[in-house]
């Protein structure tokens, strides 16, 4: 059963689209499950001012993904990368065990992001996607 802050984000999710000029993009996916996320990053002074997703899964993938972008909108990129599955979980309100993966998959796909900002200012170009 899921919390009633998981249908909240399932069912009204924040921050869901694209930022075209994005700083930092990951992506990761899960092969056993079919979810794939996107997360699109635009920093400003060492702070994520803007962040958006895009998510093809689960009702948990999607409040996952929703939950995340509203925990990091204005923090520092250190203060977003210490964002844990645990975290976003928690604040959901907790997640069945089987469904605990998608949390894994939302912070990893912020963290991808911010390591791609990272490579991107350092001239590595785009290493934030997953194959």
């Amino acid at each position: 059963m899921y919390s009633e802050k998981v249908m909240e984000h399932f069912t009204s999710p924040r921050n869901v689209g694209e930022i075209p000029d994005a700083d930092g993009i990951g992506e990761i996916g899960n092969p056993i499950c079919g979810d794939i996320m996107r997360l699109y990053i635009k920093v400003n002074n060492g702070k994520i001012e803007d962040i958006k997703f895009k998510t093809f899964g689960c009702g948990a993938a999607i409040a996952t993904s929703s939950m995340v972008t509203e925990m990091v909108k204005g923090k520092t990129l250190e203060e977003a990368m210490k964002i844990s599955n645990k975290a976003v979980a928690e604040a959901l309100g907790g997640l069945p065990p089987n469904k605990m993966h998608c949390s894994n998959l939302a912070a990893d796909a912020l963290h991808r992001a911010i390591e791609d900002y990272k490579k991107r200012r350092n001239g590595q170009g785009n290493a934030g996607t997953a194959s």
